[in-house]
């Protein structure tokens, strides 16, 4: 028996021996993706930017309800805007769609070459009346003080639609002609789903037989302390978007009554064990897609254990999951999330109601869908009680196709950035919120999200939050960044 143990023992060595020199092997291996290019000279911005930016932000170009638009500050927004910068003004094509949305189109030489287009959008989220007190400047003050500008808009997405006419601006000033055409489209609605804004300048560009190499738009940003284990900041290019759905649960009971003699179970209780059987029951993580590639690129980047761990996905992958899900922002990126944001049901507090309702909100993994995710929801709640029921079109809509890290515009955005921050390492993401983009989906097969400013984990609250903020540095820094990118991208 000895004898058996003995062999038992030497025979789990040689394993775990084995082991971890496939571990080794396959860590040494793991090859950093981040391509070698020389950073270009800092290119001079004058402090007369952060005027513009200023100006841009005490326009209150606010959206609140979809179909609704304050036409006073888009109107007065967009004169702001044809007088700062004149020359895009008057040297490039332009037009608007549904009054408030504006397109430019600046002509390449070679018309053989399909053209890039550069979105972001106008309108900002409201403040909060009973948050204002809150606020360390005024939120539609655009202060600029203590090295940041102040104010809604400056992380989202006044940012880039400003930062691009800037450095259009000082392209024009220097005579530069792209070699392909370059559009501009900056939609005034996105944040009450883009229909009117963003989806009909798509409807346009299609009609017109438009089409592009690639399209950037607002998304994915740079972060400082990205994760464990790897110093650089992260330049996260989004290259894909997660779908997004909110069913409506609705409980049904014959009747309701008098809460002095409640029944075994009531419409609350019936809609409340819904839902918590919904979040008991989470979606499948799934390490693949732009979320794979995001480690792939991060990956060989880090120090030891971490480089091990993903360079070894075929033996830490269930931990990497286990891990991963534990976060809020982490468990985003490896599956569809259940958020169950709204309640309604009775009229009294001792009056049993006979229907409850709610809103669960659903951010949908690429590879899956709407129907993937209604399907998921009934079979999991399996009560005939409660009714579920899909949104419209147009809040319901499904995960974009993952553009290719390979194409042209990937690795012009990826040489842009090495150019213009040498420090960080660029990586492929995957968008967990909501953009314009979406509606260009058949105008590209290359779409990306990304943001040129580099943040820190606690200055993601102020976006959509309190005391919106960026530094001067890094919105002079992004300004470098589209002027470089213009000029990579029109050769």
């Amino acid at each position: 028996m000895r004898k058996l143990l003995r062999k038992l023992l030497l025979f789990i060595v040689f394993l775990l021996l084995i082991l971890t020199i496939i571990v080794a092997i396959k860590t040494v291996g793991f090859a950093s993706k981040q391509i070698d290019v020389e950073a270009v000279d800092t290119i001079p911005i004058s402090d007369n930017v952060l005027k513009s930016l200023s100006e841009a932000i005490q326009i209150p170009t606010v959206s609140r309800v979809r179909g609704q638009t304050d036409s006073a500050s888009f109107r007065k927004f967009y004169s702001f805007i044809d007088s700062q910068f004149v020359l895009a003004d008057s040297l490039l094509e332009k037009y608007t769609v549904n009054e408030f949305s504006r397109v430019y189109k600046w002509p390449g030489r070679n018309a053989r070459l399909k053209p890039v287009l550069f979105m972001g959008h106008t309108d900002v989220v409201p403040v909060e009346d009973l948050s204002r007190d809150k606020w360390i400047k005024d939120p539609f003050g655009g202060a600029v003080a203590d090295g940041f500008i102040w104010g809604r808009g400056t992380l989202d997405d006044k940012i880039n639609v400003i930062g691009i006419l800037e450095a259009v601006e000082m392209l024009l000033r220097e005579n530069y002609e792209p070699e392909r055409s370059l559009y501009f489209s900056f939609g005034h609605d996105e944040e009450v789903t883009g229909v009117n804004g963003a989806k009909a300048i798509a409807d346009q560009f299609e009609e017109q037989g438009i089409s592009f190499e690639y399209i950037l738009d607002e998304g994915s940003i740079m972060m400082e302390n990205a994760m464990p284990g790897l110093s650089p900041p992260v330049a996260l290019i989004g290259i894909a978007e997660k779908g997004y759905t909110t069913l409506s649960l609705t409980a049904q009971l014959k009747q309701g009554g008098h809460s002095s003699m409640p029944p075994k179970e009531t419409a609350v209780g019936v809609l409340s064990k819904a839902i918590y059987n919904l979040q008991q029951n989470p979606f499948p993580a799934r390490l693949e897609g732009a979320t794979r590639a995001l480690f792939d690129h991060v990956g060989p980047e880090m120090k030891l254990p971490e480089k091990a761990i993903f360079a070894n996905f075929w033996l830490f992958g269930s931990m990497l999951k286990s891990e991963l899900s534990n976060g809020p922002s982490t468990n985003a990126i490896i599956r569809t999330t259940t958020a169950p944001t709204m309640l309604r049901g009775g009229i009294k507090e001792n009056v049993l109601p006979s229907q409850a309702t709610a809103k669960v909100n659903f951010r949908i993994l690429p590879g899956e869908d709407v129907d993937f995710v209604y399907n998921h929801a009934k079979e999991i709640i399996n009560d005939p009680r409660v009714l579920v029921m899909k949104p419209d079109k147009v809040e319901g809509y499904n995960p974009s196709p993952v553009s290719d890290i390979n194409s042209f515009g990937f690795k012009v955005i990826q040489r842009s950035v090495r150019e213009i921050f040498p420090e960080a390492v660029v990586a492929p993401s995957l968008v967990i919120a909501t953009t314009d983009a979406r509606y260009f989906n058949r105008l590209s097969d290359n779409i990306f999200r990304f943001t040129p400013v580099l943040l820190t984990r606690q200055d993601l609250d102020r976006i959509h939050g309190l005391n919106e903020r960026l530094s001067i540095k890094a919105y002079k820094d992004a300004i470098r960044f589209y002027k470089q990118l213009l000029m990579n991208s029109s050769r």
